[in-house]
């Protein structure tokens, strides 16, 4: 679960990006006792993602507003549904709205077409996971909502793990250096705690991987009768990791070669925001 800190800190960037110096609209135009109520209201049918980014949104904003979320994270919903109503001060609702609207649709996006890909996999034994193919700056959110559509998260950062993709194995092996020989050298370097994950993109380059100790192979754009000779020859050794081409056409036949995770970038970087909305209604109040 994303820590409140990390939340805060997200919405709180967010809010001063859209009214650094307050609200202008609504401080002119909105009397300041006046109040409102406001219901979430789904456009279109999704997974929902999102629950305590909308309580961040509007309590950091103005802890008089009162926020029921009435979905939970990584629950369907069909168009028409309530998932959230606010109510408290009007000009906190006004100055929230764009915000929490923002953050919940792209969560919920991403909650959506994660689990359309999980779904299109069920009965197999592969993962769906993410990418470091992240909004700058919502990584922690996206990664989220990952999860609440039933997917699984790769390494959060570069700090993580060591995966040596096509790029680090070109610079390492530039000057004819044995690549197992590195990668058994890399492991002495090792944390005792870190993964070691390594890209090929030929079934000639597993052997020497394998003899370097990886924990992870990613098989990179292989086609399908590739993917199953990799997984053959790999027997169980490390974990299988399929990555490239990957859409909701493939990601079946890819699953079905036996490979453990899939990856799809498409995940955080392709998905749309799915199409919510805030309905206000304004109560009586003082003028």
């Amino acid at each position: 679960m994303t820590e409140t800190r990390e939340i805060e800190r997200i919405v709180l960037m967010a809010l001063d990006e859209d009214a650094p110096w307050g609200d202008l609209t609504g401080e002119t135009l909105i009397p300041e006792a006046a109040t409102a109520t406001a219901e979430l209201v789904a456009r279109e049918p999704g997974v929902f993602s999102g629950a305590r980014v909308v309580e961040a949104t509007f309590r950091l904003v103005d802890t008089r507003i009162a926020v029921e979320v009435l979905a939970a994270d990584g629950e369907p919903f069909a168009a028409g549904d309530v998932l959230a109503r606010v109510a408290g001060p009007a000009r906190g609702i006004l100055r929230a709205e764009r915000v929490a609207l923002n953050l919940v649709q792209r969560m919920s996006g991403v909650a959506t077409l994660t689990a359309r890909y999980v779904a299109a996999v069920a009965g197999t034994r592969a993962r769906i996971v993410d990418t470091r193919k992240t909004t700058p700056g919502l990584r922690s959110l996206e990664r989220q909502a990952v999860r609440d559509g039933g997917g699984r998260n790769h390494r959060r950062s570069l700090s993580d793990a060591i995966m040596a993709k096509d790029n680090h194995l070109a610079v390492l092996t530039a000057g004819g250096a044995d690549l197992a020989e590195a990668l058994r050298a890399a492991r002495e370097r090792m944390p005792h705690t870190a993964h070691l994950e390594v890209e090929v993109d030929r079934v000639e380059q597993i052997p020497a991987v394998l003899a370097g100790g990886a924990d992870t192979i990613m098989l990179d754009n292989f086609d399908l009768d590739a993917l199953r000779e990799g997984v053959a020859l790999i027997d169980g050794r490390a974990i299988v990791e399929a990555s490239g081409g990957v859409n909701l056409d493939t990601v079946a036949g890819i699953a079905a070669t036996g490979v453990d995770v899939i990856s799809v970038g498409a995940l955080t970087h392709s998905a749309r925001a799915l199409d919510l909305g805030l309905d206000v209604v304004i109560e009586a109040g003082p003028a």
